[in-house]
């Protein structure tokens, strides 16, 4: 059985101590190649950026999707990616007949296969992978100029020693991952203290 609109859908931002969990979905369009598609983490932000461009010019149709940090707080993170991730393929433009998945599945009645290193293995998840991480990326740029002395532009979030520190000085926001340990562990260091 042939399938016309194979999406590839992937998240960004999985092991983020802050933030939303970020997904998308994209369907590529045969017709208009796309060089250098990779997995984002594999890629420096101006070779994202320049492509994310290209993908949202060039693609049948992509998404772009997220759950928030409460969300992955009450059910998960898993659960919150592939929520994040269902969202954006219910949100293409052109309905998926056909889903390839980063490394797991989606709770959505379409066929689909998911695929362990699925960026580095499918240029569509490639792709979504991209759209997922700019969109993200973005987003922490935002959350930077709101809540100055957290370094967010710089290190999007995850566990680096400069996001550390800043929670230790500055205490969690409500947008911080109270599941995660780091967070948890701080944010009773500031009740208690």
């Amino acid at each position: 059985m042939g399938f016309l609109a194979i999406a590839g859908v992937d998240e960004a931002g999985r092991g983020c101590l802050f933030g939303p969990v970020y997904a998308a979905a994209c369907i590529l369009d045969p017709g208009k190649p796309i060089r250098g598609l990779d997995d984002s983490k594999k890629l420096d932000e101006p070779t994202r950026e320049r492509l994310q461009a290209l993908i949202r010019e060039r693609a049948l149709a992509w998404a772009v999707a997220s759950a928030s940090a409460s969300e992955i707080d009450s059910i998960n993170i898993l659960q919150a990616s592939r929520l994040a991730m269902r969202r954006a393929v219910e949100s293409l433009p052109v309905a998926a007949d056909y889903l390839l998945v980063d490394a797991t599945t989606i709770d959505l009645p379409i066929p689909q296969r998911n695929l362990i290193h699925g960026d580095a293995l499918s240029r569509s998840i490639a792709a979504a992978s991209i759209l997922a991480k700019t969109a993200r990326d973005q987003r922490l740029r935002e959350y930077d100029a709101q809540y100055p002395g957290y370094g967010f532009a710089r290190h999007k979030g995850y566990g680096s020693p400069e996001h550390l520190s800043a929670l230790d000085r500055l205490g969690p926001l409500p947008e911080h991952r109270f599941c995660y340990a780091p967070v948890r562990e701080r944010a009773q260091r500031t009740l208690f203290s």
